[in-house]
């Protein structure tokens, strides 16, 4: 059905950008072939009379002449009149018209000829002892017409400077808007915003249950006021002060839906577990290796104790999502921002601006666990402007930031969680009190148990900058440089709690197909992976980031011109105030690995000396960048456009110092998969095993900065009837991009084929790359009568071998791995953005524009109707990539959700009713072996939006304004999910998951002054 919604609005924009009329007439005025702005075209045809004037580049438009003869004229002062009759259609070329520049004879019979001044009336002499006083009003000063100048014949241009500026032969300041008490010198605005619950709709249940609607209420407020300071007998001159105040009074509830144990289930009854088909389950005794009865199992203390945290059902008849919760949030912001700019005479200018924030958060969560935040940042900037001449201008600045958050998990200082249960290595700290994670990702789709971490950390930026700006013969030279120190100060632990990971393989053979259970393997307390980091809480992590450009922007021709310039960025790799920095020392081929700190960088196992960062600089950031604007007919509208250039990502480094700092033997960090030789128990599964390496994490010492070439062109032509099209490509090629691997794993039930090396612990290299093009359509109509419009068709595609994209969460712990370390070129396949078609569409209507639009209307119909500007977008794209992946961890380590499954030849799409996924397309590779599935294979759920906003603004009296604004999102209530389950042993795959947001209404009312 939402098909034929979006087709039908298409329709009808296609219909409105279309409507037109009447011809575009088009052609460009020059003077030995250089333009002549500002010159007056008028077009004449049966009594009526049109007339434009020509723009910067000498060109001129009449969007409304009906075809036939028309008279044409073309004037500019100084110059011949030329007049011409000519023949008007929709095919006729653009033409161009030359001037010729009037004789002094004939310059001096165009010269108006202005009355003579008027006699001054005489005055009567003072009185004696009375100091004579001019008269002079400001009438006199300020004269309403041209008759009062009494100025001599002469080219004095009003608006330019004269000598007489002060008499009575002075020219009104009416160029420009520059009116003595037209504008007022200061300026006020007074904002609400206002969204209730009963005005949206309700949130999408993925149990199906709608439940009750939570109420909630969003209010947002906000004061400027801007204007020159002055202080009376103390600042008479001040500079021009802007200052704004904004509060924000938030709170949102979405549905989450979710499957928890039941009660059968806290009981150690499984005998309702089915496979993801719908099989029976067969779970095994980890001690005995012999099937339970009835897979009725024991529950260990440690299970009951976290198996309390857990809600009861709530939601009957669903096996996949049996609870339903919503989920509140507040916030609450204030902010503030302070902008002041001074004109210390002709040459200087001082300006600068100070911005603060404040916000408080809290939430809760599925468990009903209320974790809040308080964020606090303010930043500040100075710059001086010094003008040279009128060529040349230097710019210097200093930017200051600050931001300060503090994270507190809903256990800080309440319960130790996990001392209670009896659970054992984990931190004892009361800021780190809680339940560890539990991820099941086994199949049986319960909802993982998590919490926040505690954590208060203070990053500060300073930065200090320099810009020159040179014109000269055609060139906008443009030198500069910046320089930025950073400091990232943490106090929070990595995984403080730990995570625990139950796949089922605990209970389950690897020759009965569909034996096990994730929930089997918690209640009998068998986790089958655990991962901790925890000790080194505080961190200083500093790093400083140069840069420096040269720019040109060469105006060659009115016809082409040319912008082209080079770019070095150089970001150091971070250290630590206290050298608290550990990587791992590997020989070739993964064989052997020992810690390497940054007190001590001299490595064990090369014999390497490393930096103090541990990291080797990459100060090879050359950026060069071309971009051309050609206009290739100067009588026409056609304009080509196109560039290269090369970016590079200074932002790797965060995300991976702050878990380099988080490394054994300064911290407990452990990444363990459960074995005969590693057994785990959720009593004590964060002890270190023999067998794994105990960090978790290590970096290529010679890793390179990722780098992004970008290539486009684009043509433009303007049509008929209003009309715009543009045809743009636009190619990427990245370089260099982060890959995450686990050295020496192996495929699941494989052996080890390297029983002595290390393993366990995630390695980031520098050898991804990727590629996307894009080739984009767009037409769009200008406004005109009141209506504009635009659509827009891209198609695109991205290939990467990348782990992510972009470089901000480059080592996040939750990064995904390559399948095979050893065949990283397996994982080249299309990008998590890859969204093969978008189609975006637009239309805009203001009222009272146009003889149609009602523009002649007036008295309370016209004040009623008039002014109101209604904005309808819609898009329309194809599904992002999803990965189908398996249960099973990578054999040796922790890490679960790299391994993928086999293809069974079977169409992906010829789901089961109730599903969007056929679970038949996928199997579960061989023993011992990897599966064949693509990386990204899967395309996901495709996207539909359509968003409302209309406004008018009413004129109030004494420059007082009022703006009302009304925003829809989603105004046809259409839910849109953001992917599938992916996992096969899940009984969820196949589901949609992650809806969006349901319609929702904003009202917005700002007072300016």
């Amino acid at each position: 059905m939402r098909s034929y919604w979006f087709w039908l609005v298409l329709a009808l924009l296609g219909a409105f950008v279309l409507q037109a009329h009447a011809a575009d007439t088009r052609g460009t005025v020059t003077f030995k072939g250089l333009p002549v702005p500002g010159a007056s075209v008028t077009a004449s045809h049966d009594g009526k009379t049109v007339t434009v004037v020509t723009d910067a580049s000498g060109a001129y438009a009449f969007t409304d002449l009906n075809d036939g003869p028309w008279t044409v004229s073309v004037e500019m002062f100084g110059f011949t009149t030329v007049r011409e009759q000519m023949d008007v259609r929709s095919d006729i070329a653009p033409r161009r018209w030359e001037l010729s520049l009037l004789t002094l004879g004939e310059l001096e019979k165009h010269m108006p000829i202005a009355p003579p001044a008027p006699q001054r009336a005489t005055q009567p002499a003072p009185p004696a002892g009375v100091t004579a006083v001019s008269s002079v009003s400001g009438d006199s000063l300020r004269p309403d017409g041209a008759a009062a100048f009494g100025a001599e014949p002469g080219l004095l241009v009003n608006g330019s400077v004269s000598n007489g500026a002060t008499s009575s032969f002075r020219l009104p300041g009416s160029f420009g808007n520059n009116r003595s008490g037209g504008r007022r010198p200061y300026n006020f605005s007074l904002v609400a915003q206002e969204q209730n619950s009963a005005l949206d709709a309700r949130s999408y249940s993925l149990a199906g249950n709608e439940g009750a609607k939570p109420t909630y209420n969003n209010y947002t407020g906000a004061v400027t006021a801007g204007g020159p300071l002055r202080i009376p007998h103390l600042l008479r001159d001040g500079p021009y002060v802007f200052a704004q105040y904004t509060w924000h009074r938030v709170s949102t509830a979405a549905t989450t839906s979710a499957l928890v144990p039941t009660a059968a289930e806290r009981t150690g009854d499984l005998s309702g577990q089915t496979t993801a088909t719908g099989q029976p389950v067969v779970i095994y005794d980890p001690a005995t290796g012999q099937p339970y009865l009835n897979n009725k199992v024991p529950v260990t203390p440690q299970a009951q104790a976290l198996l309390n945290l857990y809600p009861l059902p709530n939601v009957a008849g669903n096996r996949r999502y049996n609870f339903q919760l919503p989920l509140l949030s507040s916030s609450h912001i204030d902010a503030g921002n302070l902008h002041m700019d001074k004109n210390l005479n002709t040459k200087n200018q001082l300006r600068g601006y100070f911005n603060f924030s404040s916000t408080r958060t809290s939430g809760n969560n599925l468990f009903g666990f209320t974790d809040t935040e308080r964020i606090l940042g303010h930043n500040g900037n100075i710059d001086w402007l010094h003008s040279f001449n009128q060529r040349l201008r230097l710019d210097l600045a200093y930017d200051f930031s600050r931001l300060a958050t503090t994270d507190t998990p809903y256990w800080q200082n309440r319960a130790d969680i996990s001392g209670s249960a009896g659970i054992k290595g984990n931190s004892r700290a009361p800021v780190d009190w809680g339940p560890p994670t539990l991820s099941f990702s086994g199949g049986s789709g319960i909802a993982a148990l998590t919490d926040g971490i505690s954590a208060h950390n203070r990053n500060e930026t300073n930065k200090v900058s320099a810009s020159l700006t040179w014109n000269h013969s055609g060139h906008n030279l443009a030198f500069g440089f910046d320089f930025r120190r950073q400091q990232f100060n943490y106090l929070a632990q990595a995984n403080p709690r730990g995570t625990l990971t139950f796949t089922g393989t605990a209970t389950s053979k690897s020759n009965v197909p569909g034996s096990g259970s994730d929930l089997a393997g918690f209640l009998v307390g068998v986790p089958d992976a655990s991962a901790i980091s925890f000790g080194n809480a505080d961190k200083y992590l500093r790093q400083s980031v140069y840069n420096a450009y040269v720019n040109d922007d060469w105006r060659l021709s009115p016809e082409f011109s040319v912008n082209a310039g080079i770019r070095w960025e150089f970001g150091a790799p971070m250290t630590e105030l206290k050298n608290r920095l550990v990587n791992l020392d590997l020989s070739n081929g993964f064989s052997a690995a020992a810690p390497v700190l940054a007190s001590a960088p001299l490595g064990t196992v090369t014999g390497q000396h490393y930096p103090d960062s541990l990291l080797r600089p990459y100060r090879l950031g050359l950026e060069p960048r071309i971009g051309f604007a050609w206009h290739p007919n100067t009588g026409g509208s056609l304009v080509v456009r196109g560039g290269y250039g090369i970016n590079y990502d200074t932002s790797v480094y965060p995300s991976l110092y702050l878990q380099l700092a988080q490394q054994s033997p300064l911290s407990k960090s452990l990444n363990v998969q459960n074995s005969t030789v590693c057994p785990l128990t959720l009593a004590s599964a964060f002890n270190p095993c023999a067998t794994t390496t105990q960090n978790t994490f290590a970096v290529d010492p010679n890793l390179k900065i990722g780098s992004i070439q970008t290539w486009t062109l684009e043509v433009q032509r303007d049509l008929p009837w209003s009309l715009q099209w543009n045809a743009s490509y636009l190619g990427n090629k990245g370089t260099h991009g982060m890959q995450k691997s686990y050295p020496n794993s192996f495929a699941p039930g494989a052996g080890n084929p390297c029983p002595s090396c290390p393993v366990g612990f995630a390695y980031i290299s520098s050898g991804g790359n990727s590629t996307r093009e894009a080739g984009k359509f767009q037409l769009r109509r200008r406004l005109r009568s009141g209506f504009a419009a635009s659509v827009a068709y891209t198609f695109a595609k991205s290939i990467d071998n990348d782990a992510v994209l972009g470089g901000q969460n480059g080592g996040s712990a939750t990064l995904p791995a390559a399948q095979n370390w050893r065949d990283l070129a397996a994982e080249r396949g299309l990008s998590t953005n890859d969204q093969r078609h978008l189609l975006s569409a637009s239309a805009q209507y203001t009222t009272g524009m146009g003889i149609g639009g009602g523009s002649l209307l007036d008295g309370w119909r016209g004040s009623l109707y008039k002014e109101w500007t209604a904005l309808v977008t819609i898009s329309a794209g194809s599904g992002l990539p999803v990965t189908p992946y398996t249960a099973a961890l990578l054999g040796g380590t922790g890490a679960h959700g790299s391994v993928r499954p086999d293809l069974t030849g079977a169409s992906i799409y010829a789901a089961p009713v109730g599903l969007a996924l056929n679970p038949a397309a996928f199997a579960a590779p061989v023993s011992g072996q990897f599966g064949n599935a693509r990386r990204n294979s899967i395309t996901g759920p495709s996207q539909l939006s359509m968003d409302f906003f209309m406004s008018r603004t009413f004129r109030l009296r004494d420059h007082w304004n009022l703006d009302l604004q009304i925003k829809a999102n989603n105004v046809l209530n259409h839910v849109a999910f953001g992917s599938y389950v992916a996992n096969l042993q899940s009984t969820q795959f196949g589901l949609p998951t992650s809806p969006n947001s349901m319609r929702t209404l904003q009202m917005t009312a700002r007072l300016r002054y």
